[in-house]
Formats: C-alpha cells, structure tokens, sequence
C-alpha cells in the first residue's frame, strides 16, 4: 500500500528574501530549517511514500518554499497551504486556489491570520462558503475545541473538514489531554469531518507501543472508520521515532484490520483530498 504521512513541516531559516514575522522569530524548532531533501530521507528511512506539507505558522503566510518542494518532487510531497483571508482579493484567490500544481487545499491554525475569534464573529462566513462553492479541503487545528466545527459543518454540509491532531489540546495540563474526545466523537455525524491521526505519541505518557492511548483511538476509529482518518507523524514535533509512529497503527492496534490499516494509512486521504495514490 502507499503509505502518506497528512503532516509534515518544511521551512527555510529567516532570511531577508523570505523574513518571517518578527512576533514568531523566536519560534523554538530545528536549527537550520528542515528541507524538502531531509524530510525525505526521514521519510526513506521509515517507509513513507509521500507526505503533505503543511506550512508552520512562524513563517508567515507565504506557501513559497512548498510549493517548491512539490516542484522538485512532485510524486512525493503536496500541498494544504495558509492562507490570507485579510487579502483584498481573497475571495478571488479562492477560485484559482486549486489550479497550483500539487495545491490540495487550505490549512488553518487560528494562531495568526486567520484569528482565534473569527470562529464565533461571523467574518469567516464567506470564506466558508467560497471553499464550499470551490470544493477547497480546509485543515483546521482546534486544540481541544473540536466544536467549534460543527456550526461550519452544519451550515456547509458539501465542505470537507479535517480535524488536525485529533483536535486535541497541544499544550494541555498532565492528565487532561484527551479532555476533548467526547466532542470530537460527537462531530463523527458530520460525513464531510475528517479526523487527521498525528502524532499520535505525542499524547501518550507511555513508552512505544503507547498501550495508554489505545483505547482512545479505538473510540475515535469507531466513531468515523477508517475512510474519514489520515494518519500523520508532525515529524519534527514528534516524540519517538518516524518508524514507531507509522507502526503504531499498522502493528500495535488489533481492533485494525489490513483493509483498515491501507485506508488510514493513506487511501482515505487520496481520496477525500484528492490526490490520486500512483498506480500499481
């Protein structure tokens, strides 16, 4: 089966040409950037086919250095890009959005543009129809706020939305992380919500096979099969190795089947994003 990974970060340093936004500088990641050639060693070396970037809120809102990285590999690497929805011409961007080689849709963190609180006040509306109308896939990082998709999915039933890291809390007090499952479970009555499976060991207080969570991605899997989940590493956030991360759904979750394991593993994605698997 062809395995891809639905997160990964590519970004270059600071630099005058490409200057990141001076609040997010001090952005603690790699040292040095992490390029399309070394994500694809780590990807060689764990048994990934091809992965989705998603560009990391400290660069801004530029999508320059993936699309390049979908240039030079086109078979390994795609795009779910930010987005300016301030832009004058945002809602004219969104009906060219697609035509960008290796583009396969909008990903949105809340964490810059656009805001936390255009969730509830309504200046989004037309953003959510436009993608809608376009057909344009949204990632959206909730953390721990799942909810707050469902007055979206509820008034835009044709909009394809996928809930980064499980929606759960990236910054959550010890022992409250999963604090936000049953909600997620609740959105599983909207078809078109996807749930993205990543860094899964991140949310564990357990070494590899992560026996703590299990249970938790038994309920998310039961909730939504294995047709609506993506499983994805985050690999330069990620705690434990690429090859645990992949192994973790293929080897150490006996409630998957093979049949489950292939969709998780990359068929739902190609098919909900679009982005065929390449033929036998």
């Amino acid at each position: 089966m062809t395995i891809t990974d639905a997160q990964i970060h590519v970004w270059e340093t600071d630099r005058p040409e490409r200057p990141w936004p001076s609040p997010l500088r001090n952005e603690p990641q790699r040292e040095g950037g992490f390029t399309a050639e070394e994500a694809i060693a780590e990807m060689d070396a764990a048994g990934v086919d091809r992965a989705v970037i998603v560009p990391p809120t400290w660069v801004g809102e530029g999508n320059e250095t993936a699309l390049e990285a979908v240039e030079r590999y086109p078979d390994r690497f795609a795009v779910m890009g930010r987005f300016n929805s301030d832009a004058p011409d945002a809602e004219e961007q969104l009906g060219t959005w697609l035509d960008q080689p290796g583009m396969l849709g909008i990903r949105l963190t809340f964490m810059a543009i656009p805001r936390l609180e255009q969730l509830e006040d309504g200046s989004l509306d037309w953003f959510w129809a436009a993608c809608e109308r376009h057909q344009i896939p949204l990632m959206m990082l909730l953390q721990g706020r799942p909810e707050q998709a469902a007055p979206i999915a509820e008034r835009h039933p044709d909009l394809t939305i996928v809930l980064d890291h499980m929606a759960l809390n990236l910054r959550a007090e010890p022992g409250h992380t999963w604090d936000s499952l049953d909600r997620l479970v609740d959105l599983a009555r909207f078809p078109k919500v996807f749930v993205k499976v990543s860094s899964a060991p991140n949310f564990s207080t357990e070494p590899y096979p992560h026996r703590d969570i299990h249970g938790h991605l038994k309920r998310i899997f039961e909730a939504y099969g294995p047709q609506r989940l993506f499983w994805g590493s985050d690999v330069t956030r990620l705690e434990g190795s690429y090859a645990n991360c992949r192994r973790l759904l293929e080897e150490e979750l006996d409630f998957l089947s093979a049949e489950d394991c292939e969709w998780i593993m990359g068929k739902a994605l190609a098919t909900a994003l679009r982005w065929p698997e390449p033929s036998a």
